[in-house]
């Protein structure tokens, strides 16, 4: 009896791994936990519908109040309003279009305002622990203001706390920190905005069962971690038949992410029909992954990246929509953010800020400041934008 029953049960124990080897990836529905590559933190899905852009900025034009200022405060900083001011911007790493083309704007605005000298400096490659090193060094020099991108929320939290400590402002951009370890944050689209122009995209692509992978940067990255949870929360709600398979990392590497779209393809055959590429890097190089293996029209890739990354592969066909906002404005914001906060005019309550060409700029999640909606890049446009 015993041995019967020990046979019964093997033989379950082997049907049971039979069947996990072999089931494929289960809807979005029917999975508990967030995708590879999200936060923890909470989650805010737009409503299902048109237009991801559009959609975004009724959204935010019916946002209640921001909630109280969550973020820093420098100790004791020297009245510098009016004067001129030494900024240095440290991002993820510099080499890539789109952090130059937020340095473009951040030389726009401080030749505008006349009172700014602003440099980028920052690592070849997205190491949070060299991006930390460069950061503490201007602190040593000496400088008025430091604008950041980070690399990983909670590693660079520290050193811009000790910048803080020192007098110096800090103001986030593209990709935040604890909010208490800077003033304010940048941020270039509301992260639901992002999710919900990226998700729509890629059911009209694919269709609404599709099964995709996502090539990223790191699954600690800020902005990168927040939209796939916003993602997750959408697509859920909105386009629950979607097939999630797997994400991988890439690290900002141009041959890294064209490796590692290429292994999804491989890997998942006939059955991937999208690909999201979640960086100005990953996006171009998972689009040119799935050109080398003549797999346009059969793959369809959705993600961000710059306008001008992605023309060759709108123009031939083989990417039909690129998500972004504009960095060159990203970078202009981060600056007259910075020049209203050592001036006085941008306080802790404040609702909105004056940046110059950019017009009047919302408070949004306490200490926030909210670019605007998400773009999406088409054949039928891209050619207007040169960056």
């Amino acid at each position: 009896m015993r041995r019967r029953s020990f046979s019964v049960l093997a033989l379950i124990v082997v049907l049971t791994l039979i069947v996990s080897v072999f089931t494929p990836a289960q809807p979005l529905r029917a999975q508990e936990k967030r995708w590879d590559g999200a936060d923890t933190l909470p989650v805010n899905p737009l409503e299902c519908g048109a237009g991801g852009a559009a959609a975004t900025m009724a959204a935010n034009a019916t946002q209640p109040a921001a909630p109280k200022y969550d973020g820093g405060q420098p100790k004791n900083p020297p009245d510098l309003a009016g004067k001129e001011i030494t900024l240095v911007d440290v991002p993820k790493l510099i080499g890539i279009g789109y952090f130059a083309a937020t340095t473009k704007g951040e030389q726009e605005a401080a030749k505008e305002l006349g009172n700014v000298k602003v440099t980028t400096d920052a690592p070849t490659e997205a190491n949070i622990d060299k991006q930390i090193t460069f950061i503490d060094n201007y602190i040593t020099k000496g400088v008025n203001g430091i604008l950041f991108a980070a690399n990983d929320p909670v590693a660079i939290s520290p050193v811009l706390k000790k910048a803080l400590d020192k007098g110096i402002h800090v103001i986030g951009y593209d990709a935040n920190s604890n909010p208490d370890a800077r003033e304010w944050f940048v941020n270039q689209a509301e992260f639901n905005g992002i999710a919900k122009a990226m998700m729509d995209s890629m059911a009209a692509e694919a269709g609404e069962d599709a099964a995709f992978g996502i090539v990223t940067s790191t699954f600690t990255t800020p902005n990168q971690s927040r939209w796939i949870s916003e993602m997750w929360a959408y697509a859920a709600k909105c386009h629950p038949k979607m097939q999630w398979l797997e994400t991988l990392e890439a690290q900002e590497d141009a041959k890294l992410s064209f490796d590692q779209a290429k292994t999804l393809l491989n890997k998942y055959g006939d059955k991937i029909k999208g690909l999201f590429g979640m960086t100005s890097v990953a996006t171009p190089n998972s689009a040119d992954a799935v050109t080398q293996a003549k797999l346009c029209g059969k793959v369809a890739v959705v993600g961000l990246a710059t306008p001008n990354a992605m023309k060759p592969f709108v123009k031939a066909g083989c990417v039909k929509s690129v998500v972004l906002w504009n960095p060159i404005d990203l970078g202009y914001a981060a600056v007259y953010v910075m020049r209203a906060v050592v001036d006085g005019k941008l306080k802790p309550g404040d609702t909105e800020v004056e940046a110059g060409r950019l017009g009047k700029l919302k408070v949004v999640n306490g200490s926030e400041i909210l670019l605007g909606p998400p773009f999406i890049y088409t054949k039928d446009n891209i050619d207007n934008f040169d960056f």
